[in-house]
């Protein structure tokens, strides 16, 4: 071991004899998650509050882009926001009409619409201190954050989910990303929203499958976190399942506090080692979605998922025989199917399609697998090998105990 000290009163270490340098730093980060209703609504500060919490004297510029679905079901929400800026022209300059986009999972594996949006970007001057506000389902806030991620190295994104799969869950993490060569998020980056909105006047036009499927999300965190959240959502099932206001209002900010503490206190919030148990159930999740071309969607997947690996958890000893009936009896009151018949798809020389879902979430994960299986509701460890004959019993059990929800 060496050591230098250089004329400006520096020192390095080197076990090879070469001069090194150790560059170290810490960045903090913290981002605000506002539960409210009728977000735009004049009278309502929420927004603009947001917006100006680091610097309440300037006028902030935005610009505006909303999910095609959204903007469908509230077919006055451009003008109520454009109402609402002029209402408060001090704090805001909306620098160009909202931009309807489409959403859903085809927004996210069309890259033309990525480089039309940078290019917007561009085109409209924004900068570094400029907010780009995404309103829409998960997969618009991911292309949206994509894009403010990679212009200027980084622009303000504020979030406002609307559907049950964002609000509770993607929608106040750290993550960017859009499909790439097959691949679900292969292109992405770690990066942090300026804020959050929870707007719960949004849900009230959801269909009930787009209800439904974000529920996948509350049931995997209370399964691997909170075994007493899990019991609360197998009580409130039937509310829930019936989108009783109060219960998806208590399970979506009960899911969203999980999902922050998980982020901000376990240890690698940008995901830098193997371990994801945000992830539960989602190897074969992404899979799924995959070979069907997302017409399975990622909460309904999801759900797939959480039932095969509940399953595997109890058939290696790892969870106590007959948890797994209590997590598909939850999910199929939610009114979730467990089965779809690209499950038994195969690859040319007669191997399951789904197994390759391992592989690619071992890719995904840096080359290591890490698979979250459950201990307990409530409880989870880390395995790094699965037993491909007994994902295949994992099926058979899912295929024979099939029924319509």
């Amino acid at each position: 071991m060496s050591e230098v000290t250089n004329i400006f009163g520096g020192t390095s270490e080197s076990r090879s004899g070469a001069d090194l340098y150790v560059q170290q730093f810490a960045v903090p980060f913290s981002y605000p998650v506002y539960f409210t209703e009728s977000v735009f609504h004049p009278d309502n500060t929420v927004f603009v509050e947001a917006l100006s919490r680091l610097d309440s004297d300037r006028c902030h510029r935005i610009v505006v882009f909303i999910d095609e679905g959204v903007a469908a079901a509230w077919d006055d929400l451009s003008d109520n926001i454009g109402r609402y800026a002029e209402r408060h022209a001090e704090s805001l300059n909306l620098v160009a009409p909202p931009e309807v986009i489409p959403g859903g999972e085809t927004v996210k594996t069309d890259p033309a619409i990525v480089e039309r949006l940078q290019h917007r970007m561009a085109e409209l001057g924004i900068d570094r201190h400029s907010y780009v506000i995404a309103i829409g389902g998960g997969a618009l806030l991911d292309m949206v954050g994509y894009v403010a991620a990679t212009c200027h190295r980084g622009l303000r994104l504020v979030r406002l989910p609307t559907s049950v799969l964002g609000q509770n869950d993607s929608g106040v993490g750290v993550k960017t990303g859009i499909n790439a060569y097959g691949l679900k998020n292969f292109l992405g980056s770690f990066a942090p929203p300026f804020a959050v909105i929870n707007d719960q006047a949004f849900l009230a036009t959801l269909s009930q499958r787009d209800r439904r499927a974000g529920m996948a999300e509350a049931v995997k965190v209370a399964l691997i976190r909170d075994g007493a959240f899990f019991a609360a959502l197998e009580a409130n099932a039937d509310a829930l399942a019936a989108f009783d206001k109060t219960a998806v209002a208590q399970m979506v900010r009960r899911c969203a506090e999980i999902h922050m503490h998980q982020i901000a206190y376990g240890g690698d919030p940008f995901e830098t080692g193997s371990a994801r148990p945000l992830d539960f159930g989602h190897w074969a999740a992404h899979k799924l979605e995959s070979l069907t071309e997302h017409a399975v969607r990622h909460g309904e997947a999801v759900a797939i998922g959480i039932a095969l690996d509940s399953r595997y958890s109890v058939l290696q000893g790892l969870l106590d025989e007959g948890h797994d009936e209590r997590v598909c009896d939850l999910l199929e009151r939610l009114g979730f199917e467990l089965w779809h018949p690209a499950l038994e798809t195969r690859t040319v020389d007669g191997n399951l399609t789904i197994l390759a879902g391992l592989q690619e979430f071992r890719e995904h994960l840096g080359g290591a697998l890490s698979i979250t299986m459950l201990t307990g509701i409530g409880t989870c460890l880390e395995v790094n090998e699965m037993d491909d004959a007994v994902i295949r019993d994992c099926l058979a059990w899912l295929k024979g105990r099939k029924r319509t929800p």
